[in-house]
């Protein structure tokens, strides 16, 4: 059993969401509201964050492409042009 638990990618993707969540969470308890209001404004900016950081961080792809010419078209690209 010598995997890691999580891969690189996704303990990325949960420590900015988790990182996002904590900001929002600090600047609504700086901003007066209460403990409660903080700590749900946190996890719904956690909430969101995880599909978001998900989108953009490109999954590691095994396969290289190579680059596409210059002005062609996406079919193009596709090779079904």
């Amino acid at each position: 059993m010598d995997r890691p638990l999580l891969s690189p990618r996704s303990a990325l993707v949960l420590l900015l969401a988790l990182l996002t969540g904590a900001t929002a969470s600090g600047l609504t308890a700086v901003a007066g509201e209460g403990a409660a209001r903080s700590l749900l404004a946190g996890l719904a900016a956690t909430g969101l964050a995880v599909p978001f950081f998900n989108r953009l961080i490109a999954a590691e792809d095994d396969t290289p492409r190579p680059p596409a010419p210059v002005g062609a078209g996406p079919a193009e690209r596709d090779g079904h042009g």
